[in-house]
């Protein structure tokens, strides 16, 4: 383990060989500037807390950019905590008469009590590409996940919402899969008003 001068040293050699690489790193990877500039800020003053953990010094471009990674990860966290169940009901009260379909009319009020019903990760997924209209890619950089991981979640949302659909419905569809007509399998449509 590193212990106090050397730590400084460690801390000040980081910052000379990596602060502006770095720098780009997380810019790539938020919204803006400011923020860069202040995870930029927290990455080094962990470097400076807990660089003494580090028991090989060769391991140190890996281990910065480790610890970079995670903070971005909390950075998105906590904005994704920011983000309150009452801004998923907002979004999606969207007007009945959203469609000319009398069909996707009935369903609507279905489908947004399935999206709410969804977990936390899933609902978000589908709000912010479906409702919001961010593509997987901006999804991906806003919740800080790769490409690969923000199609995987809206993908698997997708699938959850058509299983809930197709446990409560029994849908007729037509060559294109447009909704041709639907029957409820039970009372489950009935109490999320559908």
């Amino acid at each position: 383990m590193l212990k106090g001068k050397a730590m400084g040293t460690i801390t000040e050699q980081a910052w000379e060989a990596f602060h502006a690489p770095l720098h780009q790193f997380i810019r790539r990877r938020v919204a803006d500037e400011a923020t860069a500039e202040d995870l930029l800020q927290e990455v080094f003053l962990k470097i400076h807390q807990h660089g003494e953990n580090l028991r090989d010094t060769r391991r140190l471009e890996s281990w910065i950019y480790q610890v970079t990674r995670n903070i971005i990860i909390d950075h998105y966290r906590r904005r994704h905590q920011i983000m309150t169940p009452l801004d998923a009901q907002e979004v999606l009260d969207l007007p009945e008469d959203l469609s000319d379909d009398d069909i996707v009319s009935e369903l609507l009020p279905c489908v947004r009590a399935m999206v709410l019903a969804l977990p936390e990760q899933d609902r978000q997924a589908l709000i912010l590409t479906e409702y919001q209209g961010l593509t997987q890619k901006e999804l991906g950089e806003r919740l800080g996940l790769s490409f690969s991981g923000a199609k995987s979640r809206v993908q698997r949302a997708r699938e959850k919402l058509k299983q809930e659909l197709l446990a409560c419905c029994h849908f007729e569809l037509d060559r294109r899969g447009h909704i041709l007509d639907y029957q409820p399998r039970c009372d489950c449509c009935e109490q999320s008003t559908c």
